[in-house]
């Protein structure tokens, strides 16, 4: 069970009481970042601190182009440090 203040609906698809600050790291800064508020943000900044935020979201595997923005300006992560810009498809995208 959580015990940091993030609303339990970034969570709909897992099992809340299950969710671990510290083994399901990644997953909450993820949503946090994509789909949080401020306050959240800051919650995380100040359970986690930005070194570990910048490690985990650097490890992400696909991240939205708000959230894309935000980490590149705000944490100033270069792209090419992103997993997600530097993972080849498998299969070429035909609608870009």
């Amino acid at each position: 069970m959580l015990q940091l203040k993030i609303r339990p609906e970034l969570f709909w698809d897992l099992d809340k009481s299950k969710l671990s600050e510290y083994r399901n790291q990644r997953i909450i800064i993820e949503r946090v970042l994509s789909l949080g508020n401020i306050q959240e943000f800051k919650e995380i900044i100040q359970f986690y601190g930005m070194e570990t935020i910048r490690k985990e979201i650097a490890k992400a595997g696909s991240l939205d182009p708000k959230t894309m923005e935000f980490v590149l300006t705000f944490l100033k992560i270069n792209q090419k440090e992103l997993l997600c810009c530097t993972r080849k498809q498998s299969t070429p995208s035909f609608w870009m």
